[in-house]
């Protein structure tokens, strides 16, 4: 059995009325204020894509509990205040119950009685504890199905919960306090003396194939201040300070790097490599397109994170082709899962590659990871799977050999939409019409150019210039031939892809934000589509919507067909910024902060996309991840994007021009991680400073790196 990815730290989890979701790596939990789990269809403590638990219910004296509020402790783990309920004719209860819950490859749990009273009291409690086993997808989509070939057992004061079969899976309940076992339930009678205490420990104890896993509270250690709070201090104290006069966005940055070290998974193969998982609580895996961009957000806070999904992304390249997949030579996969299916095979992880667009993102970041100093012998054993990678972009890729890449699923079971919007309704005409596969997407082509430019700097890195040479014009072909394709001069912005007829999707999206982030739209169309972009169709005064509210297809309270991803946001306010519209670019991340605070100074995975004229707060997505991993990346790509700061360190310089939206300064930012080194920037009134540059790094001029510029032969750009 492939072992599962492994939490190693994290931020804290807010409580509150509604559902209390804690994360540890693989293993998440979601319940009621009061901390039982089954009152909703999605409560259950989830491990490695399974459902283990799905009715977890704490009873006092035969009384549910009164939720007085939460405590959160980190994001794996809280206290749950409660009570119980006041006896008949008495205004007040006096038995105060504290559940102080920890999660991380199953859960502990340890609940204190604490007799408020001067009377001593007898108290009868019970825990109930239910399995389905249910797969995590089927659960998040309200059709959960009990997995076949369930037993429950109880002896000894434990009971164990079974799923027989091709994959068995197992959860054992034990607790301390002698309790009795009967079917699902164990039973205390619990003496309190007056204003005295008791505790009693459950451990829920997953077990997959007949081994139980490694649990992240073992026997005799401390579950306070143990190695999940250091690992979590450690990246606090790493990740960068920002101290501004909007103290909206330095609250943000604050909570969105705590966030992102609650998403941090280890390879199960190299315990050491840490990565990013996609969001809490349904995709605590790794995803590749998902892992990819957070991974060029978080550069300015640990470029290692960047280096490890690398790695793991080519240890797991396509090698073959494989229809149920959707593996091919060359292709980088979409997502890793665990979870009991019906086409899972067993002891195995699942891979899926159904992806168009992380193929190229893994060439990108190669070579964004040379320009912000990761040294060129560690990304060296990664060049034959970047070639390969490029490799499936000219062959798999470009199936038709129109020199654009497209996609169509190879079987029903694979997801119709395979670009970052790939809900089945997420690509449509201006009509709402779907448009017949195979489907070129814009930004994927942008994607393209910049693996090729990526590829040519990183050529030339290696001492190679006619390589470097060959692939920028492969780049300037590229650009051109998209440009003149999917340029819709009558409409003033580009077109959302192709359809199989090589007819463009007309409609008016976020996607060509994209397109400027990348470099391949042509300047002369730039200020259209930052129009475009900025129009009341697309922006809702929170940010860009996907999808504009003059296309047939539009609800704002779709998935992406008229909400707002932050994400998104955060590169189309990158490629503003590249191409000089500064003004753009700052609203965009005003309107961001905007919607962060009202969502607690965090930003979810997307938000509904009514315009702020219509609600003057930003309305949550019901089922939006928070946190969420390029959600809570945005702000870093923000930053960055508001400092101008743009490194190549081959090259023995990083550009640094900040432009703060008005009533930001004075700024100063401490902790951007560049080549080994940690630098502080700081800007008032027009006037900005750095210290801490690495040894043979200048500051060069001010202005975004134009990367389809042909490099000179010491790897910094033509410029004149």
């Amino acid at each position: 059995m492939v072992a599962g990815w492994s939490y190693t730290g994290g931020p804290p989890t807010p409580g509150g009325s509604g559902p209390v979701t804690l994360v540890q790596g693989r293993t998440f939990c979601v319940s009621d204020p009061t901390g039982d789990l089954g009152s909703a269809p999605t409560h259950g403590l989830f491990v490695a894509d399974t459902r283990f638990v799905h009715r977890f219910v704490l009873r006092v004296d035969g009384d549910h509990l009164e939720p007085l509020g939460v405590q959160p402790v980190g994001p794996h783990a809280t206290t749950f205040v409660t009570r119980r309920r006041p006896r008949s004719g008495l205004a007040d209860s006096t038995l105060l119950v504290l559940r102080s819950r920890y999660v991380g490859n199953g859960l502990v749990e340890e609940v204190t009685l604490e007799n408020l009273s001067r009377l001593s009291a007898e108290h009868a409690m019970s825990l109930a504890v239910e399995a389905d086993f249910a797969n995590i997808f089927a659960v998040k989509e309200g059709r959960a199905i009990p997995a076949g070939g369930r037993s429950t057992t109880s002896a000894d004061g434990v009971i164990t919960h079974a799923c027989h079969g091709a994959d068995p899976r197992s959860v054992d309940i034990r607790a301390t306090g002698s309790p009795v076992a009967g079917g699902s339930v164990l039973h205390w009678r619990l003496v309190l003396p007056p204003r005295g205490r008791t505790t009693v420990t459950v451990r829920v104890e997953p077990a997959v194939a007949g081994s139980t896993l490694e649990t992240a509270y073992p026997l005799g250690d401390p579950l306070v201040g143990g190695p999940s709070a250091r690992r979590q201090a450690q990246w606090r104290d790493k990740s960068p300070s920002v101290h501004s006069s909007l103290t909206a966005f330095d609250e943000l940055v604050a909570t969105s790097t705590a966030d992102l070290a609650g998403l941090r998974i280890t390879d199960p193969g190299q315990p050491e490599r840490e990565v990013i998982a996609a969001g809490a609580p349904w995709f605590m895996t790794f995803f590749g397109r998902d892992s990819l961009l957070t991974s060029w957000m978080l550069l300015p806070l640990d470029a290692r994170i960047g280096l490890a999904t690398l790695q793991v992304l080519a240890e797991r390249q396509g090698e073959v082709v494989d229809t149920l997949t959707e593996e091919e030579p060359g292709r980088i996969l979409h997502e890793i899962r665990s979870g009991l299916s019906a086409t899972s095979v067993a002891g195995q992880e699942g891979v899926y590659y159904g992806s168009v667009d992380a193929t190229p993102l893994f060439v990108m970041l190669a070579g964004e990871l040379l320009r912000w100093g990761v040294p060129l012998h560690e990304l060296e054993p990664l060049l034959p799977h970047v070639d390969r990678a490029l490799e499936w972009v000219g062959t798999f890729g470009d199936r038709d050999g129109d020199g654009f890449v497209e996609y169509e699923r190879a079987t029903e079971l694979g997801l119709a939409n395979q670009g970052w919007k790939d809900s089945f309704d997420g690509i449509t005409f201006p009509s709402g019409a779907f448009p017949r596969p195979p489907l070129a997407l814009a930004e994927v082509q942008g994607y393209v150019y910049g693996a090729l430019c990526s590829r040519a700097a990183l050529a030339l890195a290696l001492g190679d210039a006619r390589s470097a040479r060959d692939l920028r014009r492969q780049a300037a072909g590229l650009k051109r031939r998209f440009n003149a394709t999917f340029w819709l001069p009558h409409r003033g912005y580009y077109a959302l892809a192709l359809d199989a007829d090589k007819r463009p999707v007309e409609s008016l999206a976020s996607n060509m934000g994209h397109c400027l982030w990348t470099g391949i739209i042509d300047r002369r169309h730039a200020p259209a589509v930052a129009d475009a972009l900025l129009g009341p169709p697309l922006f809702s005064g929170f940010g860009v919507r996907t999808l504009a509210s003059s296309m047939g297809a539009y609800n704002p309270m779709s998935y992406h067909n008229g909400s707002v991803w932050p994400h998104d946001n955060a590169i189309i306010a990158a490629g503003l910024r590249r191409y000089g519209f500064v003004a753009e670019a700052q609203r965009i991340a005003l309107g961001l902060v905007a919607a962060a605070e009202a969502f607690g100074g965090r930003l979810p995975e997307l938000f509904c996309g009514f315009g702020r004229d219509q609600f003057a707060r930003p309305v949550p997505y019901p089922t939006a991840c928070s946190p969420q991993a390029w959600a809570a990346a945005t702000p870093l790509l923000l930053l960055r994007t508001m400092l101008g700061l743009e490194p190549d360190v081959p090259a023995g310089e990083v550009v640094i021009d900040p432009a703060l939206p008005e009533g930001m300064a004075p700024l100063t930012v401490d902790g951007v991680h560049l080549a080994g080194d940690r630098l502080i920037v700081a800007e008032n009134a027009g006037s900005w400073s750095v210290r801490g540059l690495p040894p043979r790094v200048t500051l060069g001029r001010a202005g975004r790196r134009a990367l389809d510029r042909p490099p000179t032969a010491h790897g910094r750009d033509d410029r004149g």
